[in-house]
Parts: structure tokens; sequence; C-alpha cells
């Protein structure tokens, strides 16, 4: 499995990593499912205190048990639980993200954090207070770097001017090519990275997708998401399928570090996995998709 470099950080990431959040809650299933990664040569692990209220975090701690100096260790903060109640609010707050970082730390089993996320974010935030958040934890060592996850352009840019940040985890797929106008080339000009989630587009990129279009998907009709697949298809062969071609566009660009694909079986896991070694898509090959989706950009998310 190739390795990228994570922004300007010393974070050497799988090109194809694994995003935690569709394992699910039996240990008996999910832990192997993270053991057969790290052994696919798989080292970046995606996860979140919003997923199952805590209980990722938790099966992937007892998951790396052992493994840890194999892993780049990733997980966000923000969402924060009420108190007897099943929903959440946003808390971006100094006194919350130094406080919840423990709680990350101790479900994790570990007791640092590579890469810290923030979940979320808008212009209304206290952003120097958050990243004063993220500064001092980073001087404690209970984390080696920070990142935001959003598909805002304006709230990344305003981070990206006043913190170190060295990652942006947002949407991006052949059918969402909104960061590709605004989000990919501001990283590239401070050189940050991306953390692509979604390449996949909810299944609707690969081989079963055509189970999968019988509604719209972002602003493609059904019958443009079929039309497109037909496309796609023409560039299927025996060794690359619409899945590795959906995986292989995004990290196509310089700016994308590693792409994050969910698994919930191990054939799903071994398909995402194989992208890695598979070539990358040629310029023509490239070309062609971009001829044949829609570009786009972010108008309501600022």
């Amino acid at each position: 499995m190739k390795q990228r470099q994570l922004g300007s950080s010393d974070l050497f990431v799988s090109e194809v990593g694994l995003g935690c959040m569709s394992l699910g809650t039996d240990e008996s299933s999910a832990i192997p499912l993270i053991h057969q990664a790290l052994e696919q040569g798989v080292n970046f692990l995606d996860t979140s205190d919003l997923y199952d209220a805590g209980r990722n975090e938790e099966i992937v701690g007892k998951a790396i048990q052992g493994r840890r100096d194999q892993v780049i260790l990733s997980t966000k903060v923000g969402n924060r639980r009420v108190e007897g109640q099943d929903n959440w609010i946003w808390d971006a707050s100094k006194k919350y993200i130094i406080a919840e970082v423990k709680e990350s730390l101790r479900r994790l089993q570990t007791d640092y954090i590579d890469l810290y996320q923030l979940h979320g974010g808008t212009l209304e935030d206290p952003i120097d207070e958050t990243i004063e958040a993220f500064e001092q934890l980073k001087q404690e060592g209970l984390i080696r770097y920070y990142g935001i996850s959003s598909i805002r352009p304006n709230v990344i840019r305003e981070y990206i001017q006043k913190s170190n940040l060295v990652s942006v985890m947002s949407q991006y797929s052949i059918l969402d090519r909104r960061p590709e106008e605004e989000i990919l080339p501001l990283l590239a000009d401070h050189g940050m990275s991306m953390i692509v989630r979604g390449p996949i587009a909810k299944g609707i990129l690969s081989a079963a997708g055509d189970r999968k279009v019988e509604k719209k998907y972002m602003n493609y009709s059904a019958e443009e998401l079929q039309r497109l697949r037909k496309g796609l298809q023409s560039l299927v062969h025996e060794h690359r399928s619409m899945a590795h071609i959906a995986l292989r566009y995004v990290l196509s660009d310089p700016a994308v570090a590693v792409v994050i694909p969910g698994a919930s079986s191990l054939q799903q896991l071994l398909d995402n996995i194989a992208a890695g070694d598979t070539a990358p898509l040629s310029e023509k090959e490239v070309s062609f998709i971009r001829q044949n989706s829609k570009e786009d950009r972010y108008e309501q998310h600022r």
C-alpha cells in the first residue's frame, strides 16, 4: 500500500484508509475487519466520539491494542451529548474540547491521538478559542496534529488563515466534485491535505450501484446516474472495478492524502484496499470522467 504525507506533518498515511463509522457495534465482526485492514497495509483509521455514542471509539480502541505503532489514529470532537437525551448539540468551546479529548483517549485506550479533528464548524463559532484548545492539546502531547472535517469553504479558509491545521476532511467523489473549485486548490497552496469521505457515493459508484440509482443523488437524476455509470463502465477491466475507478479518481488530485471508504463486510474491505494496488488513472481517463460528470460549487455551505 502506497503512503502519502498528511500535509506538512510527519504522518505518512496509506492512500486507502478505513472509515470506521460503518463497522457497526458488534465487536466480533468489527474487530476482525480492522485487523484485516491493518494486515493489508492500511494504517489510517478514522472514527469519532459521535459514532454510536462513543461505542465506535471503544471498538477501535480494543482492535488496536498491541498494534498501536501500526496505526495513524484519527478521531473527532465538537458534537456534545445532552445528558438524558438522545440528541447532540454543537460545542466548539475550548472547555468542551479539553474535557472531551480525555474521554476519547479513555475509549480508545491510548495516551495520544495522531489527528484530532473538529467535527464541523461555522463562522459563528469561537474560532480563536477552538484553535487555542487544539494548540494546548498539542503542547500537552495528547494530540500530535489537528484538522477540521467540513464542507464549508469560508470556515475552512478561516481555519487555514488562523491555525496550524494539517488536513481537511470533506466529501468528494465523481458525483460530488465541489471541492475541486475552491477547497483542493486552497489546500495545495498552503501545503495541507484532504482526507476524502464518501468517495463511492453511498455505493452508487460500486459494482452493485445499479440497485442504488432509483433516486437522485446530489444534483443528478436517476437517469443521469445510470448514464454516468454506463460511461464509467467503459473504464472497468479485469483488474479494476468501478469502485477502484471512483477511489483512484479522487486520489488523482495531489492534495488528497487518503481516501476513507467505509466497509461493513470483508469483501467490501478487500475491494476497497485493492484500489491501493491499482494503477493510477491516466490523464486521458481523468479527462473522460470530468467530461462525463458535472462540475459544481458550494452555494449554501458558507
